[in-house]
């Protein structure tokens, strides 16, 4: 099996060319996606330019509070970073494959290692709200993959090692540094809207999940299709559905969020300051 580069898709040259008449060129050093409430991070960076995702080709409208819908670019820790300030989820559209311009442009930005962050539920007792997760693993519950409709040889990607080791070692490294302590755990996506029910919930937590969520997977998996470097962290905002009698809401999932997004920044400056040798 081939493992060359998807072909030209014109959507995203199209929107790649609408990013270098705005000032997004060149290569980048990193890529970020910010999770809900997670957007502060853009208050870091130096010599920064902005773009609502509405003004780029192809690109989704997020509908989700705390997802601003915005491309940040500038400097951190002396590197080319670029910020894509909130995403659009599976259960917005019923497309898995929403965020396929958004990650696949990033290969004519250089390819950079994409950091994905998001805000999730713990199902495990000793990791709390507040709490930082390095993903290891997924398992996929939602029915949905990004590469469905897809023709080419390239749709059958293989995700073992999807979760980059060595950018795993940087956060871990990262976290370390900053003081921060850090988890690591196998991440379960379920489709969403509505939370999942404290049965989903054990039936996740028998098949080895350790943290819950809406998102990230498929942006994995379409990282993984455009060859990209990737790794995923989340912000744990509550405890999920029945673990301690926990009840979630979004508004919690925002609060949350917004309370523990100085530790993440502080880990994300602290892993684009190792990105040298990726």
């Amino acid at each position: 099996m081939t493992n060359a580069t998807p072909s030209p898709d014109p959507r995203i040259a199209e929107a790649v060319e609408a990013l270098r008449a705005r000032g997004f060129e060149g290569r980048y050093d990193c890529a970020v996606v910010l999770g809900t409430g997670l957007g502060k991070l853009a208050d870091d960076l130096e010599d920064a330019i902005a773009l609502p995702y509405a003004e780029v080709p192809h690109f989704p409208q997020p509908s989700v509070s705390g997802h601003p819908g915005q491309l940040i670019a500038g400097r951190l820790e002396r590197k080319r970073v670029l910020l894509l300030q909130g995403r659009a989820h599976y259960y917005e559209t019923g497309d898995a494959g929403a965020m396929h311009v958004p990650i696949g442009l990033l290969t004519a930005l250089g390819s950079p290692p994409l950091l994905l962050t998001n805000a999730g539920g713990s199902l495990k007792l000793d990791i709390r709200p507040s709490s930082l997760v390095i993903v290891t693993d997924h398992i996929n519950l939602s029915g949905g993959n990004p590469l469905i409709g897809d023709r080419s040889e390239r749709r059958f990607v293989s995700l073992t090692g999807a979760y980059d080791e060595r950018l795993r070692k940087k956060l871990k490294l990262a976290g370390v540094a900053a003081g921060l302590n850090v988890h690591e755990g196998v991440y379960v996506w379920f489709a969403g809207p509505s939370f999942e029910t404290p049965a989903e919930i054990r039936m996740a937590k028998t098949l080895g999940a350790d943290i819950v969520g809406m998102s990230t997977v498929p942006e994995v998996i379409l990282a993984r299709y455009f060859g990209l470097k990737v790794a995923a962290v989340s912000v744990v905002t509550n405890m999920a559905a029945g673990i301690g009698g926990a009840s979630p809401s979004h508004a919690e999932t925002k609060d949350r969020a917004s309370g523990a997004a100085a530790g993440l920044r502080r880990l994300i400056r602290g892993f684009v300051g190792r990105i040298d040798d990726v």
